[in-house]
């Protein structure tokens, strides 16, 4: 793994330092004799060598030096320069040559990548074991997605059989309270009615006599709970015993109480007595 970024570096800094040494050789050849310009350009190329394998040396210990780093790329730009200066005062292909002049920045810029990649490198164990804790990772997002998902396909589901089912109920209830409605009001119109009164009036008369009865809707409202039935029935009142308890509650006031309003506090009283029973009393107390 390391080669794939040491190996661009080294073969970008053989190029660059070949291409220095060529262009000092026939840049200073044709001013200074040709071993003087041999040592400018080994000069520049082994000072920028011997800086490049100190910094490797550096980086293999764990270390690292700003001045060495800053010595290395002062014969980086240096190289640079002697390049673009030969480009400039060249008579024919100075395009070309200017082209290439960027090629030692770019080797100790590689050089820079490598460093860094080494001080991330970890091994294979540290990779796989990173590998296994994202994919845990991943697998576990991806379940705890699925199960929301899930439970929100199930609320929405119970939210829409509740509200169905609550529309249903409020349907029934309204059906139910127009029929209720149009019921109460058939009654309510037969009670208005002329002959409602005649009628009922004959057909209570015999049993109330000179006494008008009044017929009054019941009225529609709260309930209230029936008592729960008694465990043991109570004792049954004889006829005598029936017709003086009817007596005395019909004269407990003055007008004397209708029948209606007998049996009612016969009732609230406690005492049990059969309508038929309770009707023939009264008959024959009246």
């Amino acid at each position: 793994m390391r080669t794939k970024t040491a190996l661009p570096a080294a073969a970008m800094t053989t190029v660059s330092m070949v291409l220095t040494l060529a262009v000092v050789m026939m840049w200073l050849g044709t001013a200074v004799p040709w071993p003087v310009a041999l040592i400018v350009g080994l000069g520049i190329d082994g000072g920028w060598l011997a800086t490049l394998a100190y910094e490797r040396r550096l980086a293999a210990q764990g270390d690292h030096s700003r001045t060495v780093t800053a010595v290395g790329w002062s014969f980086g730009l240096i190289a640079t320069g002697v390049l673009v200066a030969h480009a400039l005062t060249a008579d024919r292909s100075a395009g070309a040559w200017l082209a290439v002049a960027w090629l030692p920045i770019a080797a100790k810029a590689l050089w820079l990548v490598h460093g860094l990649w080494e001080r991330t490198a970890l091994t294979p164990m540290a990779l796989n074991a990173i590998q296994d804790i994202q994919q845990e990772a991943r697998d576990e997002a991806a379940v705890a997605r699925a199960r929301l998902r899930a439970e929100a396909a199930t609320e929405e589901t119970r939210l829409t059989a509740v509200t169905a089912a609550g529309a249903r109920v409020a349907r029934v209830q309204a059906q139910t309270a127009k029929a209720l409605a149009g019921a109460w009001s058939t009654l309510e119109t037969a009670r208005q009615g002329e002959g409602t009164g005649r009628a009922l009036t004959s057909v209570t008369s015999p049993v109330t006599d000179a006494v008008t009865a009044r017929w009054v809707l019941p009225v529609w409202g709260p309930s209230e709970p029936t008592r729960a039935p008694a465990l043991e029935a109570p004792p049954v009142l004889t006829d005598d015993a029936l017709d003086a308890l009817v007596d005395e509650i019909r004269h407990s006031e003055d007008p004397a109480l209708s029948y209606r309003e007998m049996a009612t506090r016969f009732r609230a009283a406690g005492h049990s007595a059969s309508e038929v029973r309770l009707r023939a009393a009264w008959k024959r107390v009246a």
